[in-house]
């Protein structure tokens, strides 16, 4: 029913609930480290069958940030009721958003961070770089796990442990922000907003392209693919130049293990930079090996972190727009069908 009434509020034109509606996560703050840890409700994960993958999506939460702050390093940690760490391969992907302040390249809520099993711990130099947030400042967090083991597990946590600055200090010197690209811009496929898409066997192509809202500099990224994935390069459609190409790490079969990050600043430059005058074009590439079809096979997606130009300030939200609203309904629904719907995906990483 509470699909349904999203899908007809969609329909309508109207905006749905918002991010106020959804359960709140636990924020726990480590003063003394200057950590703040954000830990979703807990779930169950059933173990995989053979040859296949259990997927258990968390529910979405509001997040509500108890402190000023300039975040300068993440990572994410799946944890069983007694605290102990489970393999990081257990995470198919963690998304905060912020749905006061516009993406860089489209007039929806900003994407803080996404990380998936094959994203390294993400820090930056805290005296450089940082996030800010502030006290009160609303967030949504989400996530999903997957199992591809024949173990089950009760009581899952899943935790984003974020490293900050406490605010009024002189320092990061850089007001940075996170900015990605998803191919399957801007809404993904309705009526979920899944980014996901099929693979036929053989070579698959998909690209989106756009211009950013403001000038400013990509200090780094890192991308995110599904297993078969080749490479996502990002290129300057305006000037013909290509800004970044990389692949993950793969086993023989095809696996993602890893997707290596890019930085681009040095002691010689701040990074790339990227003004509203040009588009760009991310272009995902797979090679589907198994010879037939796979359903939602395939995501290509960079995310990194940008620097204004000097007095540029980071764009709010306009929370008349239509793409706003149908992204933030579709985040928010998207958030309570996956715990049903992406059961369906065990069959999408089965062996050949």
């Amino acid at each position: 029913m509470w699909a349904v009434f999203l899908l007809v509020m969609l329909l309508a034109g109207r905006p749905g609930p918002g991010p106020e509606t959804l359960p709140r996560a636990t924020v726990l703050v480590d003063s003394g480290a200057h950590q703040l840890v954000i830990q979703l409700p807990p779930v169950d994960v059933p173990g995989a069958g053979r040859g296949s993958e259990a997927m258990v999506g968390l529910p979405l939460c509001q997040v509500l940030v108890p402190v000023d702050a300039s975040l300068h390093s993440s990572r994410v940690e799946v944890v069983d009721g007694s605290g102990r760490l489970l393999p990081s391969e257990m995470l198919h992907h963690f998304n905060l958003s912020d749905p006061e302040h516009r993406e860089l390249f489209l007039p929806i809520g900003l994407h803080l961070l996404a990380a998936s099993r094959e994203t390294p711990a993400i820090t930056v130099p805290r005296l450089l770089f940082g996030l800010p947030l502030a006290r009160g400042q609303r967030l949504i967090a989400g996530a999903m796990l997957a199992n591809r083991s024949d173990v089950a597990y009760r009581r899952v946590h899943v935790r984003l442990v974020l490293g900050y600055v406490p605010g009024g200090r002189p320092w990061p010197l850089y007001r940075t922000y996170p900015w990605a690209i998803d191919v399957q811009y801007p809404l993904g496929r309705p009526p979920t907003g899944s980014k996901a898409f099929d693979l036929l066997p053989g070579r698959t192509e998909r690209f989106w392209e756009g211009s950013p809202a403001i000038p400013g500099t990509i200090l780094g990224l890192g991308g995110h693919m599904h297993d078969y994935g080749v490479s996502l390069e990002l290129k300057d459609m305006t000037a013909g130049t290509v800004l970044w190409r990389g692949g993950p790490v793969t086993d023989a079969a095809g696996r993602v293990i890893t997707f290596p990050l890019a930085r681009f600043y040095n002691w010689r430059r701040l990074g790339v930079h990227v003004v509203p005058a040009h588009r760009y074009r991310l272009t995902a590439v797979y090679e589907n090996r198994t010879g037939r079809s796979i359903r939602d096979g395939g995501m290509g997606a960079v995310a990194g972190l940008f620097v204004p130009d000097r007095g540029t300030e980071w764009p709010a939200v306009d929370t008349r727009d239509t793409l706003y609203q149908r992204d933030l309904a579709a985040t928010i629904r998207s958030g309570r069908a996956d715990m049903m719907a992406d059961m369906k995906m065990m069959e999408h990483h089965a062996d050949p």
